[in-house]
């Protein structure tokens, strides 16, 4: 059994106030503007898998995903 604290993966959790803080820079997506909105729906599928694998790693980012979501979206005009 395991508390939940602990990782079923073999991977250590890191909490929040031990985590490393990523501050940036981000990716910048306005140069995907140009592509069709089909691909640009993928990128920004992407976009949200990378950041997940971040925090699934550890990682705290600074940006809150409200804001993430908003910029990617305006940078890739969605």
């Amino acid at each position: 059994m395991t508390t939940p604290l602990e990782s079923t993966t073999g991977i250590p959790v890191v909490s929040p106030a031990t985590a490393e803080v990523i501050a940036g820079p981000w990716p910048n997506y306005s140069g995907c503007r140009h592509l069709p909105e089909r691909e640009r729906w993928e990128i920004y599928g992407l976009a949200k898998a990378g950041r997940l694998a971040l925090q699934e790693q550890g990682i705290v980012l600074d940006e809150p995903h409200d804001q993430f979501i908003a910029r990617v979206t305006r940078e890739l005009d969605l």
